[in-house]
């Protein structure tokens, strides 16, 4: 999941971008509505979690133009303003979902994982290929001689490519969609990545390699030699 943390507060910011990194999300992070605004146009995020109080486009501007791009994006409004007729307003610019500060970090993580859901076509509860099975919502991958052990990165490229339903995924958008702005569009982390990923799901292998486009897992759940 892609999340974009648009926050003046630059420690709130980033304590929360910690935060959802460890529950496996790719998250960018920006400290006023003008870089919120690029950032949101250039990438397509599943959630902005927007603080309404921000300098240069406020965030009430910038919900409505996430909203107005006709993007799946879901909003989600942090602010100190917890009062009813703030979240009506909050509500009726188009933001999905609102939260008054200060908030517990379960609750904005659950929030964001329904909202998550919201931004993506709806998913089968379980992602399969042959015998391999993934769990989105408790993050578990096992095949039939038992669970795997992923790391954050390796679950996401999996649970693209599931996803994906046999369709093939090129390395930019497995770059865009699991990784964070800061990765390095010309690095070989994808390669690495999907080459340690095939170790640890073992044989027989699904993934396969579509040379010059990408990689995907068959229907078949078989990858070919």
């Amino acid at each position: 999941m892609r999340i974009l943390v648009v926050e003046d507060e630059e420690p709130l910011a980033d304590a929360i971008a910690r935060g959802l990194r460890r529950e496996g999300m790719a998250v960018d992070i920006a400290l006023n509505g003008d870089d919120g605004h690029e950032k949101a146009s250039i990438t397509r995020y599943d959630v902005v979690l927007l603080d309404r109080d921000l300098p240069g486009m406020s965030g009430d501007e910038l919900c409505k133009e996430i909203v107005a791009s006709g993007e799946l994006t879901r909003v989600l409004m942090l602010t100190a303003s917890g009062t009813v007729n703030d979240r009506v307003e909050g509500l009726s610019l188009g933001a999905d979902d609102y939260l008054a500060k200060p908030f517990a970090f379960p609750e904005l993580v659950a929030r964001v994982r329904a909202l998550g859901r919201r931004a993506t076509p709806a998913a089968p509860p379980l992602l399969t290929a042959g015998d391999v099975e993934l769990d989105p919502a408790r993050r578990t991958v096992r095949r039939a001689t038992g669970p795997i052990d992923l790391t954050r990165k390796e679950f996401g490229v999996l649970e693209v490519l599931l996803a994906a339903k046999g369709a093939v995924v090129s390395s930019e958008e497995l770059l865009e969609r699991v990784w964070d702005e800061n990765a390095d569009p010309f690095t070989t982390t994808v390669r690495v990545t999907v080459m340690t990923l095939r170790k640890k799901l073992g044989e027989p292998g699904i993934i396969e390699t579509v040379v010059g486009s990408g990689y995907r897992v068959p229907s078949t759940g078989s990858a070919k030699e």
